[in-house]
């Protein structure tokens, strides 16, 4: 997936907490946005299930990027605001959340979700993770969950977040680790590439789901980005749902990497495709339902200087 930048500039506002925070031209091609545009109501009606699939992954982000009560935090490709909530209850009253994505339909839905949730700590930004124009030294905390991977230049994006952390601020993001570890990806991507008459993809290339899953690749971009005491856990984080049938639900209305493979397929042959991935995926069908097997790497790193504070005024 390639980037292009758009000739469109839009000035960033600053409007009252839980109101659009303003918006920032994106790197992004129009075709990049309008398909995460479309994406995000599957995205968002999916919440519950990702919200119990990411539940362990998402409290040990927060833990590892030194979130606490009174910081001020940047959520990068923030998407329908799931963990945007979890940071929100975290920093309590006296922190703050700036949720980020290059979606407008998506970041709405955060929007909303965080409002009906009753939290008004929380303020949005339409902008490119590669790209923020958040002001320098602004933020105590950044997190990018299941975001990074799909960046077609990483490291700038985690130089963004460098950029905008205080002197000891702390950073974690979350991606898939390496394709052994996660059959049901691998699966999805082999199958929808064969019906699509596509050849098969490096997986490190930038931009796909698997690109930063070799094992010690996003601990060099995070030390290439300037970020210290920098380390990566594993996470087991298996999707349990019903059955395949569920879980391809889920991704033919939410996962916009598979929906762009066969985007130009008829009816008929997309049809195709997808009854083989539920085939396929069905060999992780337990007694008690369906449990695909995922793995992430959490990685952590720290912009040098003193330790940020978590005490606002």
């Amino acid at each position: 997936m390639t980037q292009k930048a758009l000739s469109t500039t839009c000035s960033a506002r600053r409007t009252q907490a839980g109101d659009s925070f303003g918006d920032r031209a994106t790197m992004a091609p129009p075709s990049v946005r309008a398909q995460w545009d479309q994406a995000a109501p599957g995205w968002d009606a999916h919440g519950p299930q990702i919200r119990a699939w990411l539940a362990r992954a998402t409290e040990a982000m927060l833990g590892m990027a030194g979130i606490g009560p009174g910081s001020r935090v940047l959520d990068v490709a923030a998407g329908a605001g799931d963990q945007t909530l979890a940071i929100a209850e975290r920093v309590g009253p006296t922190g703050q959340v700036l949720a980020t994505d290059l979606s407008p339909a998506i970041l709405a839905l955060a929007r909303d979700n965080t409002a009906r949730a009753g939290y008004v700590n929380v303020q949005t930004l339409l902008a490119d993770g590669e790209d923020l124009g958040v002001e320098p030294a602004g933020f105590d905390a950044a997190v990018c969950r299941l975001g990074l991977m799909l960046f077609p230049d990483p490291l700038r994006g985690l130089r963004e977040m460098h950029r905008a952390l205080r002197p000891g601020g702390g950073a974690c993001t979350v991606v898939f680790s390496q394709p052994e570890h996660n059959p049901c990806i691998t699966l999805l991507l082999s199958t929808a590439l064969k019906h699509a008459g596509l050849p098969p993809r490096d997986p490190s290339a930038p931009g796909g789901l698997l690109s930063l899953g070799r094992p010690g690749r996003i601990d060099e971009l995070f030390v290439a980005a300037g970020f210290e005491e920098v380390a990566t856990t594993r996470i087991d984080a298996p999707f349990q749902l019903p059955s395949a049938g569920a879980y391809l639900e889920f991704v033919r209305s939410s996962a916009s990497p598979i929906q762009q493979i066969l985007g130009g397929l008829d009816d008929a042959a997309a049809g195709a495709a997808w009854a083989e991935m539920e085939e396929r995926l069905s060999v992780f069908t337990t007694s008690t339902g369906w449990s695909g097997p995922n793995e992430l790497l959490l990685t952590a790193g720290r912009r040098a200087g003193a330790a940020a504070s978590t005490t606002r005024r």
